[in-house]
């Protein structure tokens, strides 16, 4: 019961006495997978001292931890995020949060009873681990522009790259020359894909890195123009003698194939009139003589009939 009406108290007293809160919040940012402590500032915990330890998110407010009496209350069970996270202090009430991920962003109060009233905010907010920073060679970008002065005039060819974050919140992508700033793009609370794009020359002996950064850290990748833009070029280049190789060879290819196939064809045929000329059947004639039928007066000229008969 006693637990019960200090617990009442405390909410009491954090949700509606005015005066007892400055509008003074610690705020701190920690990387996701980090421990971080919020301290409560007290040397050493007394007999009579209670202490609440309250998180508020979007949605609701619910104690996390308690000192009354010197024993310590942890109520991780009441809100998953927290299990197996919490640690609070015995000495000096100060809370611990362990292996924090972005669910525990939030604002945290500390109320401390001890004769008087005393309490602390702390806002956390959780970045998630950054990304390195990729940049490729964009090849349907690049162009070659032409640049003219009142004297003369060249053509300047150009290499168009994109430097690009994937899963990203809450961070700046940046491209910089040097130590300008040359153009960024940033994203709050989404986690999306940034990607940032940068034309340069092909001979351009500048140093240009492309920055992903939040307020905690920084990855930073750098642009090899001679390696990454070369590279490419030469490869474009090379896509067009691939191509008259491949048509060549498959030219030849179907030369080989017609000619095979008409050789084949013309042997079978032969084979097949040498099989055929294999098969022919030879066969005697007789004759058997019968008398005229018919003679002239002159007793020339007369025509004989004569039956012929095959035989095998």
């Amino acid at each position: 019961m006693l637990v019960q009406g200090f617990f009442c108290l405390c909410l009491w007293i954090l949700g509606g006495v005015s005066g007892l809160y400055s509008d003074e919040t610690q705020m701190i940012s920690v990387i996701e997978g980090d421990s971080v402590t919020l301290n409560s500032d007290v040397t050493e915990v007394q007999s009579k001292d209670q202490i609440l330890w309250t998180f508020r998110s979007h949605t609701s407010e619910t104690r996390i931890a308690e000192i009354y009496k010197q024993i310590i209350s942890i109520y991780d069970s009441d809100d998953e995020r927290f299990r197996a996270r919490l640690q609070i202090d015995e000495q000096t009430g100060s809370l611990t949060i362990t292996d924090i991920n972005k669910s525990h962003s939030g604002l945290y109060k500390l109320l401390l009873l001890n004769g008087g009233v005393k309490h602390k905010s702390f806002n956390i907010t959780v970045y998630g681990l950054l990304a390195v920073p990729v940049i490729i060679r964009n090849s349907s970008s690049s162009s070659s522009s032409s640049s003219s002065s009142s004297s003369s005039s060249s053509s300047v060819s150009r290499c168009a790259v994109v430097c690009s974050a994937v899963n990203v919140s809450h961070v700046t992508l940046s491209w910089y020359k040097g130590n300008s700033l040359l153009s960024s793009i940033s994203v709050s609370d989404l986690s999306i894909s940034l990607s940032l794009p940068l034309e340069v020359e092909y001979q351009d002996n500048n140093t240009y890195s492309c920055v992903l950064n939040n307020p905690i850290t920084n990855h930073t990748t750098h642009l090899d123009i001679s390696r990454l833009c070369q590279m490419s070029s030469e490869s474009s280049q090379a896509v067009f003698p691939l191509a008259v190789c491949l048509l060549v060879t498959a030219v030849v290819t179907a030369v080989v194939v017609l000619i095979y196939c008409r050789r084949r064809k013309y042997t079978r045929a032969k084979q097949d009139a040498q099989t055929n000329e294999g098969e022919v059947d030879y066969t005697d004639v007789t004759v058997i003589k019968h008398r005229a039928l018919d003679t002239a007066e002159d007793g020339l000229g007369e025509t004989v009939y004569s039956d012929v008969a095959l035989r095998r």
